[in-house]
């Protein structure tokens, strides 16, 4: 079997990222991929401008400490005042153009206006509380770089430059299906034997979550037949098909013969706990083939290799350069003293005092431990953990966008 570092570079180095890209409103971009490298032609801020509502003034007339001086106009954000003769301060507001001869802002709290005429309690310096023309972006550079899964703060950055329109790549076009005839729908009856496709949530869920264009074929019987079909079917207008179920080596287990039947497989299990049997390989198509990830049928196999698998997987073929998850060394608040072999992944809990706790129930079953856990503790093959061993967490957030 692959360690988990093995089977990841051997996944990211077969990777063929997607080229095609497509122009579309920047309020449209959430959650899609930047093809192609953004500058800006404009200064943010475009002018010098006020930090806070006040008076501005020049620093020199208030040198003394009490100095009052005559109000000469009020500048309005939007508006531009006129230059600001000496002796004189001007009200400003919020986001406001700095009037021509002033050098300083004074913030209302330190003033007090009577009349027309304003007492300046506060011994300004010469650029207090002024945004300076170019002090976030200088026209020219570059804000976005080609491969940025574009959120909001990206799309915010994008518009304060005038960027109407970006490019970006086309969706991934993913497949996905799911085997076993134990399977039922939520809303049906549940029979004898039979369980809830859970998986089918859980995975759409995902997909979506990283921008994919997704297309369920739903449940397809447990037969070598119908499981080729229904890979023919998908490869067709597909660059990626994600099955769930079916990739053990029991004689209903039908994923690993139809791949090699339609395709071929490169990679079948992985050290990793929860989720050794994970499926790599290719589907024949006219003009090429749409790769393939089999995933386990445990609902918590199937999340954790999702996480730890198809999204890099994924990210890496939307064109992200950076694909690996933020961790964290954190203390373990728990004794796990019966390591496995392989390189396990524990649900776990940030707990009030900053350490992790451990789900008490760690099968690859219970899909309850997915929504009580904050993350996953990445522990090393036959290692065990003493309550104040520090760990590597991975937390969910960072696991999942």
């Amino acid at each position: 079997m692959l360690s988990v570092a093995e089977a990841l570079d051997f996944l990211l180095a077969a990777v063929r990222p997607i080229a095609d890209a497509e122009t579309i409103p920047t309020l449209e971009a959430n959650g899609r991929v930047l093809a192609q490298a953004q500058g800006s032609l404009i200064n943010v801020p475009p002018m010098d401008n006020t930090q806070m509502d006040g008076y501005a003034v020049r620093a020199a007339d208030c040198a003394g400490g009490q100095a009052r001086l005559r109000v000469s106009q009020r500048i309005p954000a939007g508006h531009i005042g006129q230059p600001l003769e000496a002796g004189t301060a001007a009200r400003i507001f919020t986001g406001a153009m700095i009037p021509d001869g002033a050098d300083a802002v004074v913030m209302q709290e330190q003033c007090a206006l009577e009349g027309d005429v304003v007492t300046v309690s506060h011994t300004p310096v010469s650029g207090e509380w002024i945004r300076r023309q170019g002090e976030d972006i200088r026209a020219g550079a570059q804000i976005l770089a080609a491969g940025t899964r574009l959120r909001a703060q990206e799309l915010g950055l994008a518009a304060s430059v005038g960027l109407a329109n970006l490019p970006v790549l086309r969706k991934l076009r993913v497949a996905v299906f799911f085997t076993g005839d134990e399977l039922a729908m939520p809303g049906e009856e549940l029979k004898p034997g039979a369980i809830y496709n859970s998986n089918r949530f859980l995975l759409t869920g995902l997909l979506q979550n990283l921008g994919c264009a997704v297309t369920d074929y739903g449940i397809v019987p447990d037969s070598l037949d119908a499981t080729r079909a229904t890979l023919r079917m998908a490869a067709k207008e597909h660059d990626l098909i994600i099955t769930s179920g079916g990739v053990s080596v029991g004689e209903e287990d039908h994923i690993k013969p139809a791949v090699e039947a339609e395709g071929r497989l490169n990679m079948w299990q992985i050290a990793v706990k929860p989720g050794k049997p994970l499926a790599f390989g290719e589907i024949n198509k006219e003009g090429g083939s749409a790769f393939f990830l089999g995933l386990p049928g445990n609902p918590v196999s199937s999340f954790v290799t999702f996480l730890l698998f198809v999204r890099p997987f994924i990210l890496r073929m939307q064109g992200a350069p950076e694909v690996t998850p933020q961790s964290f060394a954190m203390r373990a608040d728990f004794d796990w003293v019966k390591p496995d072999r392989r390189n396990e992944f524990l649900r776990a809990k940030i707990n009030a005092q900053g350490g992790l706790d451990l789900f008490a129930n760690q099968s690859s079953a219970v899909l309850t431990s997915t929504v009580w856990g904050d993350g996953l503790i990445d522990l090393p093959p036959g290692q065990a953990i003493s309550a104040g061993d520090t760990v590597r967490f991975i937390p969910f957030s960072s696991l999942m966008n």
